[in-house]
């Protein structure tokens, strides 16, 4: 009988693949979005900073990417920032506040150039390194919160219709994984907000078992 052993090496490969598919799975879901804005011709109420947030967040990690050398990074986040702005530009396109998408875009553009320029001159590149790891890691938990203002709605009509359980569960795999990476490149900045990616999406599923989708009409009973 032969045993076949996987090396650490081979462990951060799969683990590194298998996070950046399921990524770039996680981005694609915005064309979704965009498509009922092409076949409303309009956004409607929908705000445009998730996708602005998100074309700036994906760049800074992309940056974060070429300083530490790491591909997956890389390319995830080169997918990712592509697909933001495409996201962003054809929300322009059907937007009846296209001042707001501007505005939007135009002072977070700012805060992107401000940091690049900032690690570009750096003379210190360890501690280029670990502002920019901090800045994305902040960025990075400030996304994975914003959902908690809906989850006060959840508890209150203890409903959870209003919560996107596929994104959720999406956000909670994709965390764990990049968790899991973090710790193999023992890579604090990639580490924590991951940690707390999996801790809040955890949260939100458990408020599947806790309010299941008829928990409403048993309630009133």
């Amino acid at each position: 009988m032969t045993v076949i052993s996987m090396s650490d090496a081979d462990f951060k490969n799969i683990l590194a693949t298998t996070a950046s598919i399921c990524t770039i799975l996680q981005f694609l879901t915005g064309t979704l979005t965009c498509q009922k804005f092409v076949q409303n011709k309009s956004t409607g109420d929908i705000s445009s900073f998730p996708f602005v947030s998100g074309c700036i967040s994906t760049s800074l990690w992309l940056r974060y990417g070429f300083l530490i050398q790491d591909g997956s990074l890389i390319l995830v986040n080169t997918v990712g920032a592509t697909l933001f702005f495409a996201y962003v530009v054809t929300f322009y396109i059907y937007s009846i506040k296209k001042t707001m998408v501007i505005r939007q875009f135009s002072i977070c553009l700012l805060f992107l150039l401000i940091v690049l320029v900032y690690i570009h001159n750096s003379k210190h590149p360890e501690n280029a390194r670990s502002h920019l790891g901090l800045i994305c890691s902040g960025v990075t938990i400030v996304f994975f919160a914003a959902p908690f203002a809906t989850l006060m709605h959840v508890i209150r009509v203890k409903n959870t219709d209003s919560l996107p359980y596929h994104l959720i569960f999406a956000t909670f795999i994709v965390s764990l994984q990049w968790m899991m990476y973090g710790f193999i490149l023992n890579d604090r900045f990639i580490q924590i907000p991951n940690l707390l990616g999996c801790i809040l999406s955890g949260i939100q599923l458990s408020l599947f078992m806790i309010y299941p989708k008829n928990s409403k009409i048993y309630s009133n009973v």
